[in-house]
């Protein structure tokens, strides 16, 4: 599976994903993750009421040290740099993702790039309507969805669901699509929760 985004939803999905690949049901799944993070809110925003960071944490840190979180604790989510996805295509199973340099072959995809209306996607056009929770004159978008669904195999995280802009909640955002995507693979309902003993 693929993720497009290296934001705070892509991020979060990442690593929800990531901290699964030990379990039985998700040893078998690649992870990989296209870490365009250029159009990031993240680049210019200054955190001050995120629980569990500073206040005055810049979002360019989060950017920065989130790779570099992912690599140490979950080296299993491959991460793809320097590329940017052009086109989504769909396939008899899954979907093929064409980058600026690479093609890739995914049975789920989760964009989780922003909201902004120049999205250069192929193939999601029929998917665009405008951001419900966003002022009109901003002329934000959103992808049609359901839950974060957009159609079986694929999801989309962050503001371009339909979220407000806020990074806590795109990154729950991206934590709930990766636990549904865990929930699919397991069977039953799934959560990964780490317990100090």
């Amino acid at each position: 599976m693929i993720i497009i985004g290296g934001g705070a939803a892509g991020l979060s999905c990442a690593l929800i994903l990531g901290s699964a690949q030990d379990k039985d049901f998700a040893r078998d799944k690649n992870v990989g993750i296209i870490m365009h993070q250029k159009t990031s809110h993240l680049q210019t925003a200054l955190l001050n009421n995120v629980l569990g960071l500073p206040a005055g944490t810049p979002g360019a840190k989060i950017l920065k040290d989130g790779p570099k979180h992912l690599a140490e604790n979950y080296p299993g989510v491959v991460q793809i740099q320097g590329e940017k996805v052009k086109e989504i295509e769909s396939q008899d199973e899954g979907f093929s993702v064409k980058t600026n340099k690479n093609s890739y072959s995914a049975k789920k995809v989760v964009i989780a790039v922003g909201y902004t209306n120049t999205i250069t996607i192929k193939g999601l056009e029929e998917y665009i309507i405008p951001h419900k929770k966003t002022k009109p004159d901003k002329n934000r978008i959103q992808l049609k969805n359901e839950d974060h669904l957009v159609k079986s195999g694929l999801y989309v995280a962050g503001t371009l669901s339909g979220c407000r802009s806020q990074f806590a909640i795109a990154c729950g955002s991206g934590a709930s699509v990766a636990t549904d995507i865990l929930s699919e693979w397991n069977g039953e309902h799934t959560k990964i929760h780490d317990k100090l003993v």
